[in-house]
């Protein structure tokens, strides 16, 4: 293989391993417990699906807990059954009771769990889906719903943070507030496009991108 040669390889392949990096990074950061849809308008029944990736390379996630609000309560909570799993709906008495509409409300649903059944789990790699649909939805701004994860090592995740920029923020749902740009919370799955740095000019002398780039189509074309 000639001098020539020898450099467009080595531009090629840092080109190629720039690329892996900057998506695989993201794909690792985005690892966020979220909601597939982060708004809702009051008084509807909203069907969300809870989305909790295990993030744990060694442990399985075997449990989640959705913590719903007692100042505005959700009358009806219901959950769609997800293989492999068991789903506990905790109802519980209210701090204070709450007026909705014409009924005085003193105790509700405040907490749902889900358990994994005995030998399953959702392991390094993997994404669980769980539907609820939760009604009738408060006529307020936005709604705190935090998430505490467990894994089969004892270890357990809240996801429970409201400032921005929170390495594990709570999943909100938005009713008249604004969601943030994206639709998630704090980061949620949506991400930008990562930032791809230029790869090294490939030929000798100092040559332009536009070479490099024109370069290195060739290489492809050749070992297509």
């Amino acid at each position: 293989m000639s001098r020539t040669h020898r450099r467009v390889a080595a531009a090629a392949l840092t080109v190629a391993a720039a690329t892996a990096v900057a998506l695989a990074a993201p794909m690792s950061a985005s690892a966020h417990v979220t909601f597939d849809e982060s708004a809702a308008e009051a008084g509807s029944y909203a069907l969300l699906t809870l989305k909790a990736p295990n993030e744990s390379e060694t442990a399985a996630t075997v449990s989640l807990t959705l913590n719903l609000p007692t100042d505005t309560p959700f009358t009806s909570v219901r959950t769609v059954p997800v293989a492999g799993w068991a789903a506990e709906l905790v109802r519980e008495t209210l701090p204070e009771p709450v007026v909705v509409g014409d009924t005085t409300i003193t105790e509700a649903v405040t907490r749902i769990v889900w358990t994994a059944e005995a030998g399953t789990g959702l392991r390094d790699g993997e994404l669980g889906l769980f539907p609820v649909s939760l009604g009738p939805v408060p006529d307020t701004g936005s709604i705190v719903l935090p998430v505490d994860q467990g894994y089969d090592d004892g270890s357990v995740v809240s996801w429970a943070e409201t400032e921005e920029g929170a390495a594990h923020p709570a999943p909100v749902l938005y009713v008249r507030d604004t969601p943030p740009a994206g639709g998630h919370h704090h980061g949620g799955d949506d991400h930008a496009a990562p930032e791809v740095t230029s790869a090294p000019d490939a030929a000798a002398g100092g040559a332009g991108s536009d070479a490099g780039v024109d370069v290195l189509a060739r290489v492809l074309g050749v070992a297509g």
